[in-house]
């Protein structure tokens, strides 16, 4: 099935990806679950690979491979460590506002540095009274001369304790069209990082809060039009957010089945090995099988959109398949497992942790099917993978 989509290029940076993700990641897995902070070090360390380049154009010293080439990266990290995953997926959504929003001069500025792993950028939409409702939010930006004057609050900000450069919407008028966008860096006069709160996984990952007091940004920081924010926030969300966490979903989802075989291979009953018993088997064939639906739905919808056609509904689907499909097989594995499995000396709890924290950004499964329905019913409101196609498109490669 991946040799439908993927070609050479996609099987050498796996296997360059799972090497580096064996020999610095796996063995930082510990040290990051006991601390259950930040771990600046390795994710400077993931960023100076390159992988952050992975849809950044040639000319600006990135890749230049596309989406799917971005989705095996974060498989493959995200098999060995979710967290890191995580920690990639979200720089990758700071990247898409400069490659889709921003101007000559902004790209010029930062895509270079993001490419080269000198700049981990982030992106800043939510907050505490809005969540999904987008336009309900209040931070305000207020131009005063050649600045904007930003107040107010984001959370659940991803990488907001090792990010450089913040992507931040914020309200510069009433309704729809009053949302606007601005680069902030993250040492600029008024941005500050709230304390970290420790979560129930990825552990190793920071999706924290940022504050906005009386900040000045220059007006040149602003991406796009004013007005264009509610376009910068949805456009990510919807070509990066539902991808990306659909590819860390999808390498936890390897990692669960590949540590489940592995169990089963090890553990012995009535004098046979754990997959002898048809019970196991069955459960083991469900995993499997909900695995290779799960790629199968990743794939095609990046494919789709490395080509610039319209994959908004698959993009959706493939967020909905492959968080509820993880959950799924976590649980079945940690049936297997049984009173083994909930202990730290095995990673399968920290696979079902993990598999729970990618339910809710970028929509949860309730958003992703009412979206759907509205594709159904004929009523949605249009494909944001066919306004950005000409920034989406990618050349195919062999």
């Amino acid at each position: 099935m991946d040799g439908y989509f993927t070609n050479r290029l996609h099987d050498q940076l796996r296997s360059d990806v799972r090497a580096f993700a064996e020999r610095e990641v796996r063995p930082r897995i510990a040290a990051m679950e006991t601390s259950r902070g930040a771990h600046r070090e390795l994710s400077r360390l993931i960023a100076r690979q390159g992988w952050l380049g992975a849809t950044i154009g040639r000319e600006y010293g990135g890749m230049g491979a596309g989406h799917l080439a971005k989705t095996v990266v974060i498989e493959e990290l995200s098999r060995v460590s979710g967290a890191m995953g995580a920690m990639l997926q979200a720089s990758q959504l700071g990247v898409a506002k400069i490659v889709h929003f921003g101007s000559d001069a902004q790209k010029r500025a930062w895509l270079p540095l993001i490419a080269a792993g000198r700049c981990l950028p982030t992106i800043a939409v939510t907050e505490p009274d809005s969540g999904g409702h987008v336009l309900g939010m209040t931070a305000s930006a207020v131009r005063d001369g050649d600045d904007y004057v930003l107040n107010g609050r984001k959370v659940y900000v991803g990488n907001s304790h090792v990010g450089d450069l913040h992507g931040v919407v914020a309200r510069t008028g009433p309704g729809s069209r009053g949302l606007t966008a601005f680069l902030v860096e993250a040492d600029r006069p008024g941005c500050t990082v709230g304390e970290q709160r420790p979560a129930m996984g990825l552990h190793g990952f920071s999706f924290g809060e940022l504050l906005f007091r009386d900040c000045r940004v220059p007006a040149a920081n602003r991406l796009g039009h004013e007005g264009d924010g509610l376009s910068v926030a949805y456009s990510s969300s919807v070509l990066y957010g539902r991808a990306n966490l659909t590819a860390v979903s999808l390498g936890i989802h390897q990692a669960i089945l590949d540590e489940t075989t592995a169990f089963c291979a090890e553990r012995h009953r009535y004098g046979k090995p754990l997959h002898d018993l048809p019970s196991v088997r069955l459960k083991l064939g469900k995993l499997q099988s909900r695995l290779m639906t799960a790629r199968l739905a990743a794939y095609h919808a990046v494919h789709l959109l490395d080509r610039g056609l319209s994959c908004d509904a698959e993009l959706m689907n493939a967020k909905l398949i492959n968080v509820e499909s993880a959950i799924d097989s976590a649980r079945n594995a940690m049936e297997i497992h049984a009173a083994a499995g909930l202990f730290a000396d095995r990673p399968m709890e920290r696979y079902l942790r993990d598999a729970f924290h990618l339910f809710a950004p970028a929509g949860t499964s309730d958003i992703q099917l009412l979206r759907l329905a509205e594709v159904a019913l004929g009523v949605d409101k249009g494909q944001w993978s066919q306004r950005l196609s000409g920034s989406a498109r990618l050349e195919p490669a062999v």
